[in-house]
């Protein structure tokens, strides 16, 4: 599969590259916006990740101008330094199936890559329905039974990594570290089960998803 990296930015081209030809994709990178359609015109992309400042242009404007004048419905992940919620909601307002931070988990960026390779050509993956829980990732919406659950941020980034890693065995380490963004902080597994705990908790009935592999960490089957 053939993945766009649309970044100006040395170090993450670098790093995504590695991680990317890593597992097995095929990378291309376009440092400007005029690049990135002069490839695009040659190649077709199954996914794009796109940084929001180019040097000749901005994403949100690329973003856009895809969707609505070329009708392209090539999966975008944004991948940008920008924090705020209002600029998140205006990239997917724009159009982008996706929105990371940086910096980033490269577990989690390569479980939303696979997530938006395995969705329709022109349905995201966001939404899971199981049993009697539904679960939105974008408008970060959780129903069981059409009754909202409400989750910290911390248990809903737990509950979007398994779930986006479904059928994956994810071990306590892994989890902390997605977790804590400070790279430099000590993991702690008591912490992980902590937030389990009260997960499971909150999903009532339906945390049997929720599967404990012993000695190992944990696990959502689909």
């Amino acid at each position: 599969m053939h993945i766009l990296i649309i970044d100006d930015n040395v170090e993450i081209i670098a790093g995504l590259t590695k991680l990317l030809k890593d597992a097995y994709f095929n990378v291309h990178i376009a440092e400007t916006i005029k690049s990135a359609k002069n490839m695009m015109g040659k190649q077709v992309y199954d996914l794009i990740i796109l940084d929001w400042m180019m040097p000749d242009g901005t994403g949100i404007d690329f973003l856009k101008e895809q969707r609505v004048y070329y009708h392209d419905t090539t999966p975008i992940l944004f991948l940008s330094s920008k924090k705020e919620s209002y600029e998140k909601a205006q990239a997917l307002d724009a159009g982008a199936d996706n929105y990371m931070e940086k910096p980033f988990s490269n577990i989690e960026l390569l479980a939303r890559i696979r997530a938006l390779l395995r969705r329709d050509s022109k349905q995201k993956q966001s939404e899971f329905y199981i049993n009697n829980l539904y679960i939105n990732l974008c408008s970060r919406e959780i129903l069981l039974k059409e009754k909202n659950i409400l989750l910290s941020k911390k248990e809903f980034e737990l509950f979007e990594f398994l779930l986006l890693n479904n059928n994956t065995v994810l071990t306590r380490y892994q989890i902390s570290k997605h977790l804590n963004r400070d790279f430099n902080a000590l993991y702690s597994s008591n912490i992980v089960d902590a937030h389990i705990k009260n997960l499971r908790r909150k999903l009532g009935i339906a945390s049997t998803i929720i599967e404990t592999v012993r000695g190992v960490g944990f696990k959502i089957k689909l």
